[in-house]
């Protein structure tokens, strides 16, 4: 096919499909990401993630949960860990060993070099920490850099408005919102989609080394310099 003024057909791409993900481990200074494993991680996610209205609050925007009870939750865990798209991986702390969270690639499409973050249950534990953040930049590294993807995808109920700043906080672009999307436990789900591409990953990287770099952290753990500030720099 030509391309010409009154038919544009869009600009030629690489057509070489983006490797898909493998049950690898990627390691950061905060935590690890490790393949999930019912035996090794049911324990430490589900007391992370059950007992109270405020641990079960990490629910609210999943597809699944609470559970009844650890046995439930442990089988949930097993069929989870047999998938491959989506495909879990667990978060955890380096410090102490355990199990915080866990999160997936899903919608993977090789053939379009397209990939979606997803399924993130992240216990209070975990949220609005550094290993959060790192955990994320960890993921967006592998997908660029090791699998050559070329779009990289959150999206999120509409009403979760945690999940639509953290999405921004780490470099997405808001791109709109699927009315009546999807049901979720019997509601309906408005969804909003961001993603990232691969050519605004060089910006996005630089401002998260930065931001995760020993230096900009006090010797509590506290950040100096937030986030956002390193991005607004990079992308200038």
């Amino acid at each position: 096919m030509t391309e010409t003024k009154d038919r544009p057909l869009g600009p030629p791409v690489d057509p070489r499909p983006a490797k898909r993900p493998e049950r690898v481990t990627l390691a950061g200074r905060w935590i690890t990401l490790a393949p999930l494993d019912a035996k090794t991680h049911a324990v430490d996610l589900y007391r992370g993630s059950h007992g109270d209205a405020k641990r079960e609050s990490v629910w609210d925007y999943l597809f699944d949960g609470p559970y009844r009870n650890l046995d439930e939750f442990e089988a949930s865990l097993a069929l989870k860990a047999q998938s491959a798209d989506p495909l879990f991986f667990a978060v955890v702390d380096n410090a102490s060993g355990r199990a915080l969270g866990y999160q997936t690639f899903l919608r993977i499409e090789p053939l379009h070099r397209v990939i979606e973050v997803g399924n993130i249950m992240y216990t209070p534990s975990m949220q609005r920490t550094a290993g959060a953040t790192e955990a994320q930049f960890l993921f967006a590294e592998y997908v660029f850099e090791t699998l050559g993807n070329r779009r990289y995808e959150w999206k999120c109920n509409d009403l979760n408005a945690p999940s639509k700043r953290a999405a921004e906080r780490f470099g997405y672009t808001f791109e709109g919102v699927f009315r009546q999307h999807m049901i979720v436990k019997g509601r309906n789900r408005d969804t909003a989609w961001f993603a990232m591409l691969d050519s605004e990953w060089p910006a996005i990287k630089r401002a998260h080394q930065r931001w995760l770099a020993p230096d900009n952290f006090d010797d509590k753990g506290r950040q100096k310099l937030r986030l956002g500030e390193f991005m607004a720099e990079a992308r200038a």
